[in-house]
């Protein structure tokens, strides 16, 4: 008897398993509202150097606010004020020929900046100035939360496999909110980039556990469904985030509200259960045996668990030694799982890191941030109706691979066509925005799968993590622009081609049963769904 016959018996898709999923989804919207809202509250807007300070005598005072800029700011190419730069002296004679600047001297701005409020009325740019030099730090920004969000991913990973997934589920929920709420009260930048360090070291829980803790209760059958429902919230949060940001255009603001419902989360967290396969693995039947009463009750199916006693359970899942404590370097003891630790950390660099090269570059196809964001979220949710037929049609490998390389393919598209196309550059962009999804939606399910249940977060943990090493380096790629324009795309589709070749060499998973030990990774062996004769030896 396996874990599998038990699932069945109790209803592996029952209201149950739906009551965990809607528990679940509640702290998971938060996940594209922080993930994404560096597109919102580090946008750079117009701006020119302030002037209001500047006294050239009465001849400059007498001038209108027009005639001063004139005189004091040059102008870039497309006629528009230079952002960083300002004449030394006022230059009277361009009232009456402005058509040639190049040749006059300039400074740099001397007082600071004034910013176009128009769209935004505070970002983190405007509060401190993170502009001209100081760009680059605010473009850093992203790439600190998400340094956050790896670590993060190491430590829950192990912390959730060593002690439960709830638990480990309430601490990042409590983390989050903590630094979420700080962070929005940063009086300075030095503070904010540490907040929002820790905020990512939080969030990274939810992500990772939530997921493990839901497939751990669905059957094999509708594995494939819930893992791609529960996906659903993030595309769903994404169509959400641009409305949400557009009302309200503070950045401290916008940060304490994509925090908020977490606030609900750990109300919820009360009425989430264990992980029955996480206890049994661990020893720990009594509890099992009462999660999966609970399970039983809820979806009707109580004869059953009156006749199984908790000391059956402990048959179910065999570990050779129920006081092992797994660690990452389990990761790397044994051959196939040395084999699949290293496929899967491909897979997940080259997934994050172009899924978010694409996200956080939003400003780079011609329309507006608000309208781009929206369009975005819309096409995830096509990606992932799609995605549930090719799970179970074509496999999780085969689906994982023409995913990434589609996302590929958009990325080279989009390099040949010209920048004042906006609307076949957002077309295409948006495409590989939606295969992208695809492709992030397929390898949370498939690496859940492929990983044994005793080391099933550390395995998610550690994926997660080089997700996020990939994730840290987009907003980095994308700065090289600077240099070449093509250079971050073909960073980009290089790296999801690579990813493309590794997923090729993973197991196939689908109609499978969980591995649950690092023995049944090692063995050969088809874990195939239950039969009815399986069923009848309960």
């Amino acid at each position: 008897m396996k874990f599998e016959n038990v699932l069945v018996e109790v209803n592996g898709f029952g209201r149950f398993q739906i009551r965990l999923i809607l528990l679940l989804v509640i702290p998971r919207v938060t996940l594209p509202f922080h993930f994404l809202l560096n597109n919102f509250i580090a946008v750079i807007p117009s701006h020119h150097c302030d002037i209001s300070s500047l006294d050239y005598g009465d001849r400059f005072r007498n001038l209108s606010l027009e005639d001063k800029l004139v005189v004091s700011i040059p102008l870039q190419r497309d006629g528009s004020l230079s952002l960083c730069q300002m004449f030394p002296e006022p230059q009277y004679h361009l009232l009456y020929n402005s058509t040639n600047t190049t040749d006059l001297l300039t400074i740099p701005c001397q007082d600071g900046w004034v910013y176009d409020h128009s769209t935004f009325k505070s970002t983190l740019a405007t509060e401190w100035d993170l502009v001209c030099d100081k760009r680059s730090v605010n473009r850093a920004t992203a790439t600190i939360f998400f340094m956050g969000v790896m670590a993060g991913a190491a430590a829950f990973g192990y912390h959730s496999d060593r002690f439960g997934r709830k638990i480990t589920l309430l601490v990042s929920y409590i983390i989050t909110t903590i630094f979420g709420f700080a962070s929005a009260f940063s009086y300075n930048f030095a503070m904010f980039a540490a907040m929002r360090f820790f905020t990512g070291f939080g969030i990274s829980g939810i992500s990772i556990v939530s997921i493990v803790l839901c497939i751990e209760w669905i059957n094999i059958k509708h594995r494939t469904l819930v893992g791609v429902l529960m996906s659903l919230d993030w595309s769903l949060s994404t169509i959400l985030l641009p409305a949400v940001a557009y009302f309200v255009n503070d950045w401290r603001y916008l940060t304490v509200t994509v925090t908020t419902p977490l606030l609900l989360a750990m109300i919820c967290w009360w009425w989430l259960p264990e992980s029955a396969r996480w206890l049994i693995s661990n020893g720990k039947v009594k509890n099992a045996h009462f999660y999966l009463t609970k399970c039983a009750q809820f979806n009707h199916r109580e004869e059953f668990m009156a006749d199984l006693k908790p000391e059956v359970l402990s048959k179910i899942i065999l570990v050779e030694d129920k006081n092992r404590k797994y660690s990452y370097v389990d990761l790397v003891r044994t051959p196939r799982m040395r084999q699949l630790a290293l496929l899967t950390g491909i897979v997940w660099f080259g997934v994050a890191c172009v899924y978010y090269g694409i996200s956080l570059n939003v400003p780079g196809f011609g329309v507006g941030i608000y309208l781009t964001q929206f369009i975005y979220g819309i096409t995830e949710v096509p990606a992932k109706v799609f995605i549930i037929f090719f799970l179970n049609k074509i496999g999780r490998r085969l689906t994982q691979a023409g995913s990434l390389f589609l996302t590929g393919l958009c990325i080279v598209s989009n390099m040949f066509i010209p920048q004042n196309q906006w609307t076949a550059r957002i077309v295409v962009g948006a495409s590989g925005k939606m295969f992208a999804e695809a492709a992030f939606t397929t390898v949370f399910l498939y690496t859940a799968e492929l990983y044994p249940t005793v080391m099933r977060q550390n395995g998610l943990g550690y994926s997660s993590f080089m997700a996020r090493i990939g994730v840290s380096l987009s907003p980095l790629v994308i700065i090289l622009e600077d240099f070449w324009s093509y250079l971050p795309s073909i960073i980009f589709s290089l790296v999801a081609f690579t990813a493309v070749v590794s997923a090729s060499f993973l197991p196939e998973t689908v109609n499978v049963r969980l591995p649950e030990t690092i023995e049944d990774v090692e063995q050969t062996r088809r874990r195939s769904i239950p039969t009815s004769d399986e069923k009848s030896t309960l």
